[in-house]
C-alpha cells in the first residue's frame, strides 16, 4: 500500500496550481480519454503478446489514469481514490454473493442472469430511474465492434436470439447478398448501411461460434501486417519498394507469406 499512497501523492503533486508540472495542470476528465483508453488498449496489447514485463509497466499506466481521475474529482470535492477503491469492492461482494454470502446458483445461466439484475438495480438506485430497455448500460463510446458484441450478447439473454447456427450463417450471406445489391446502385448511403449489417452479423456469428470477436479481429491484423512488412523485406532486399512490383509479384509474395506463417 506504500506505493499507492506513494502514487496518489506524486499526482497531487503534479497537480499543484503553484509548482505541479503545466500539462497535467491543465488536463481535465474529457482530455484524459483518449488516453485511458490508449492505456487500456496498450495492457490488451501487451496481454496478447505475452510480455508480462511490459504487462506490468502498461498496467501502472492504466492505473496513472484512475489515480489522475480520482485526482481530478477530490479536487472538484466529488470523491477521492479511496472512493473509488471502496465502490469496487462493495460491487465486487454484492455481485458475487456465491462467493461471499453463501448464495448457490443452479446454472451459469443463473449466475449471470443475477449479475444482469444486479446491474440494473444499481445503475436505478444511481439514477433514481427504472432502465427503459434491457440495452440499458452498453456504453455508446465503446469501440463499434465491441459495442456490438455486448449488445447482442445483452439481448440473447432476454430471448432474443437464435438457438441454432445455421440460421446465423444464412443471415450473414443474406446480408452479403444486400451489400452487393447495395453497390450495384451506387446508392453510398444504402451501402453503408448495408455493409454495417454484414458486420454487425459477423459479430453475431463469431459470438455463436463462441469467438470474440475483437480479439479474433486484433489477430488478423497482426497476421496481415506481418505478411504485409514480409512482402516489404523481400522487395527491399532487392532495393525495390512496393510500387515496382506487379499485382502478380505481389500476390506471389503474399502466398509466399502465407507459407512462412
Amino acid at each position: 500500500m506504500e506505493n499507492t499512497r506513494r502514487l496518489i501523492e506524486i499526482m497531487a503533486r503534479l497537480r499543484d496550481p503553484a509548482n505541479g508540472c503545466p500539462w497535467d495542470r491543465e488536463q481535465n476528465f474529457a482530455s484524459l480519454i483518449p488516453y485511458t483508453l490508449e492505456e487500456a488498449y496498450e495492457v490488451a496489447d501487451a496481454v496478447e503478446r505475452e510480455d508480462y514485463a511490459d504487462l506490468c509497466d502498461e498496467l501502472g499506466d492504466l492505473l496513472l489514469q484512475v489515480a489522475f481521475h480520482s485526482r481530478l474529482a477530490e479536487e472538484q470535492a466529488l470523491f477521492d481514490f479511496e472512493d473509488v477503491a471502496r465502490a469496487i469492492c462493495e460491487k465486487l461482494v454484492r455481485r458475487h454473493p456465491h462467493v461471499f454470502d453463501g448464495m448457490a446458483f443452479d446454472s451459469d445461466e443463473d449466475r449471470l442472469h443475477f449479475w444482469e439484475n444486479s446491474k440494473l438495480a444499481e445503475k436505478q438506485e444511481r439514477t433514481g430511474e427504472a432502465p427503459q430497455s434491457a440495452l440499458a448500460g452498453v456504453a455508446a463510446s465503446l469501440p463499434a465492434l465491441m459495442q456490438a458484441q455486448k449488445l447482442q450478447k445483452r439481448a440473447s439473454r432476454f430471448g432474443f436470439d437464435w438457438t441454432e447456427i445455421e440460421p446465423v450463417f444464412a443471415k450473414v450471406e443474406e446480408e452479403l447478398a444486400e451489400t452487393r445489391a447495395a453497390y450495384e446502385t451506387g446508392d453510398f448511403d444504402q451501402i453503408e448501411e448495408e455493409v454495417g449489417d454484414l458486420l454487425f452479423v459477423a459479430v453475431n456469428l463469431a459470438r455463436h461460434l463462441k469467438v470474440d470477436a475483437e480479439s479474433a479481429l486484433r489477430a488478423s491484423n497482426r497476421k496481415f501486417t506481418r505478411r504485409f512488412r514480409h512482402i516489404e523485406q523481400r522487395l527491399a532486399s532487392q532495393d525495390r519498394v512496393m510500387a515496382d512490383a506487379s499485382a502478380e509479384e505481389l500476390d506471389a509474395l503474399w502466398e509466399e507469406a502465407k507459407r512462412s506463417d
